[in-house]
Formats: structure tokens, sequence, C-alpha cells
């Protein structure tokens, strides 16, 4: 996921406003604790999620893919007065940890973890939603899209990371499952007219999507 020649990246993140201590310790720990620490937010796209949030000041947030919570951490930042997020994510072991850090960073009465399929808990849940973050199995982005898309306020936000997928995306040799479900995902979204997009080559790819 190195887009941009690395000194620039540094650059770039030299200039981005600094997370938190609990965000930094989250980053550190799931580093060095957790298996495949790139499916970290981390800190540029963290403070991109918490600059939306900050704009759309949402009361219902949803993230499909919670991993070790950064990402809802950051969006829990511009919640409205009484806002809450909604986090699913499949794998119980991550859920202490999770859990932990919410309580760190004192938002453990905004965030909801659930734990579990999201294609079943999703429709379980209470829309309608200000903002959805789409992280998790990527051959399913299109199914999770189908599941919120009319159930996202007008003006609310869809957006979906990984969507460039190490540029595997752009080149037709990678045939892999998940390649194939990001690009069918990219198309679908480029494709309805339920929502205005643009695909930020920012990290490994965001896919934003404002609902109409």
């Amino acid at each position: 996921m190195e887009f941009l020649p690395p000194h620039i990246d540094a650059y770039a993140g030299e200039f981005t406003a600094p997370h938190s201590e609990t965000l930094a310790a989250l980053e550190r720990e799931t580093w060095q604790e957790v298996l495949m620490p790139r499916m970290l937010s981390g800190h540029q796209q963290g403070r991109f999620l918490s600059l939306i949030s900050h704009l759309l000041r949402p009361t219902r947030v949803l993230e499909i893919g919670t991993y070790t919570g950064y990402s809802a951490l950051c969006m829990a930042e511009g919640l409205a007065d009484g806002g809450i997020i909604h986090t699913i994510d499949i794998n119980a072991e991550l859920r202490p940890r999770i859990l932990r850090f919410m309580e760190k960073a004192g938002f453990s009465d905004r965030i909801h973890l659930h734990i579990g399929n999201a294609l079943e808990i999703v429709p379980t849940l209470d829309g309608p939603w200000d903002l959805v973050f789409i992280d998790a199995d990527k051959e399913n982005y299109s199914a999770y899209f189908d599941l919120v898309v009319d159930r996202v306020r007008p003006g609310g936000l869809i957006i979906a990371d990984n969507v460039l997928w190490s540029g595997k995306v752009a080149e037709p040799e990678h045939q892999d499952h998940e390649t194939v479900g990001l690009r069918a995902y990219n198309a679908k979204i480029a494709s309805d007219p339920r929502v205005e997009h643009q695909l930020l080559p920012f990290r490994d790819g965001l896919m934003v999507a404002r609902k109409v």
C-alpha cells in the first residue's frame, strides 16, 4: 500500500494533525501484537475520518469492519451530542482489546461493538445512517452497500476503504476474488444514481459516495 514515495508520505504525515496518545498507543500495540497490522487505518487516514466526522457531526454511524478499533475511535471524535457508532467485526478475539481502548479513549458509551457476521447484523440495526465506513471482507462490499444505501440519509456518506487494493484493481491479470469484488464495487458506485462519488487515491484508496 505504498502509492507515494516514502519521503512524500512522511512529509504528508508531518503536516497532518497529530492523533491522540491513546490512538498512538493503539497503533503501536496493533503493530506489535496483532496479525495483519496493515489493516489498521493509521494516522493519516484516521485524521481524515475524524475530519469527515467533524464536518458531518453524525448522530448515527455504522462501521463494517472494526479490526482493533482505531477508525471507530477516530470517527467518534466528531459525533454530535448523543451520537453513537455501531461497529461490527467477525473476530471475537479482538473484543477485549477494542473494549479496553474504547474505555481508555472515553468513548465506551458512544461506540456499540457487535461481534458476528455483518451481513446478518446490519439488517437488525436501525437507521437512518449519517456515515457508513466499510472496511471488511472485500468480496462483500457490494452486498454491504446494498444493505445500507437506502438507509443513509440524504447528504450522508458511505466511505469504502482499500478500493485500489495495492493497485491490483487496475491490472486485469489479477482475478482473485477480493480484487474482482473491489472492481465490481467501484463500478457499482460509479453507475448508481442514488449517490455522487469520488475515488480518492489516498492510502489504499477510498471510495466516497454521497447520498443524493
